[in-house]
């Protein structure tokens, strides 16, 4: 078993945009536990073809060159032949900026990416960032960043593009899944405060605990909340870990261990060769005297499928929502080793669930599926043109979704400009105090979707906590119905 006390695991998926992922360093003893034999590094003859190459392109190359840039290099190259998206050398300024976010903080967009097919791909916004509120959503891949393209590019060098000084502006490209033409995002950096616990009582002494990552302080911060809520006679607990894309595992567990029983199982662990370690709960929790549903969308990730695999397969609890997103590996981070302020990460295991399935790609499906509201996930509408009668595009589209969503049925989605939709449109304007001209100009378009992301921010929308909520209510009250 592993001694999740002593042997802290990362779970990591990617770098946040604009800090790095929030994650403490460790020590893990790798070395002694990856299941492989000891390695003899490189070569006399290895480092001799290294050596030579060096020199020949520092004595012929026909301009100076750069012999820390050219080590670097190396490094980089070393691990970019693994093809893991989740590991990487991070030189000291990329190292800086990583630890920055471990301590809560920091500056930036707010957007957890990944490599994905050589490309840099959104994973999940952070909740409440500047990400957030422009209207970024997982799996939109980032084309290019203030006109600079990111094809080609490894992820730390395009985070690093990416970020920024708080209140500076960023152009960004994106292409959404299912959308023809790229997507002008303009987002302005900010402070992105990593407060990871939130939680109310809901009517019908419903909880309700939103967990955004799991962080140093995420276990401590959760136990206080879920002290409150019990001891204000809770009778059904949501957990909320939809747009979480992860953190600590030794947080989850102590998370988990809240609701899984002493010696069952909360995830699994799988090395080279495929020997199987097994991380058991050592807490004192018995079955829950309430129920308990998670929610998850295809922005949970890693960490967050662990504590909804667990609580599933461990604590009879319901999934609800969306499939999620689908990482099922194990990395470390090591400090120091290759030069001071340098970190190398890397991934070391697979992660099973409690049942043994290895989600990696395919992500967990929800025992109920619920999406949000179609509006929940249209995209910004391009300002630099006017919309108007018998225009056919993905544009007009996004913006008939949004007047449908605001109560200005169009009576299509298609992205057909008609009769129909000009007559929505006037009534928006008259309604939001705009020329009634029945085009979408600028203004109209920027009132549209301010309108709309007020719409998303308003509870009684979010359909798939309601649900939630609704049948924990109902399950709450099936005791004394039977009685």
């Amino acid at each position: 078993m592993i001694k999740k006390r002593t042997a802290v695991l990362l779970i990591i998926v990617a770098m946040i945009i604009g800090g790095g992922a929030v994650l403490a360093l460790t020590n893990y003893p790798i070395f002694a536990s990856s299941g492989a034999s000891a390695s003899a590094g490189l070569s006399q003859q290895d480092m001799n073809k290294l050596d030579t190459a060096v020199k020949l392109l520092e004595d012929n190359y026909y301009k100076d060159v750069d012999h820390d840039k050219m080590v670097e290099g190396a490094i980089n190259g070393i691990v970019g032949s693994l093809d893991d998206p989740y590991s990487a050398y991070m030189a000291v300024d990329q190292a800086s900026q990583f630890n920055e976010s471990i301590e809560g903080s920091f500056t930036g967009i707010g957007a957890e990416v990944e490599l994905k097919d050589k490309q840099v791909t959104v994973i999940s916004p952070i909740k409440n960032s500047p990400a957030e509120k422009a209207g970024i959503q997982a799996n939109d891949v980032l084309l290019s960043v203030g006109g600079e393209s990111l094809a080609g590019l490894d992820l730390q060098t395009a985070v690093s593009k990416i970020r920024g000084p708080k209140g500076s502006k960023v152009t960004i490209m994106v292409q959404r899944p299912g959308t023809k033409d790229p997507i002008k995002f303009e987002i302005t950096r900010d402070d992105v405060e990593l407060e990871t616990v939130n939680a109310k009582m809901e009517d019908g002494k419903i909880g309700v605990i939103e967990v955004t990552q799991f962080s140093s302080n995420t276990g401590t911060r959760f136990a206080e909340e879920l002290s409150k809520l019990e001891k204000q006679g809770m009778k059904g607990l949501v957990i909320d870990l939809r747009s979480n894309p992860g953190g600590l595992l030794n947080v989850v567990v102590d998370m988990a261990e809240k609701f899984v029983p002493k010696g069952s199982v909360i995830v699994q662990e799988e090395q080279r060769g495929g020997a199987r370690q097994t991380v058991r709960s050592d807490g004192t929790a018995s079955k829950k005297k309430y129920p308990v549903t998670v929610l998850i969308n295809g922005g949970s990730a890693s960490a967050s499928e662990i504590m909804a695999g667990a609580l599933k397969e461990s604590a009879d609890a319901k999934l609800l929502g969306e499939n999620s997103f689908g990482k099922g590996t194990v990395q470390t981070s090591v400090p120091d080793k290759l030069g001071k302020g340098t970190l190398l990460k890397f991934t070391i295991a697979k992660w099973l669930t409690p049942d043994g399935e290895w989600i990696h790609e395919k992500g967990i499906k929800p025992d109920e599926k619920v999406s949000q509201p179609d509006y929940f996930s249209v995209a910004p509408i391009d300002k630099e043109q006017t919309l108007k009668y018998n225009m056919n595009n993905d544009n007009v589209k996004n913006a008939q979704i949004m007047l449908s969503g605001l109560g200005y049925d169009t009576g299509r989605k298609d992205g057909y400009f008609d009769a129909a939709t000009k007559k929505q449109v006037q009534a928006f304007q008259t309604k939001s105090k705009l020329t009634v001209s029945g085009m979408i100009d600028a203004k109209t378009a920027a009132a549209l979707e301010a309108a709309i992301l007020k719409a998303i921010a308003n509870p009684a929308n979010d359909t798939q906590l309601n649900k939630a909520i609704k049948e924990l209510k109902q399950e709450a009250l099936a005791p004394a119905s039977n009685s």
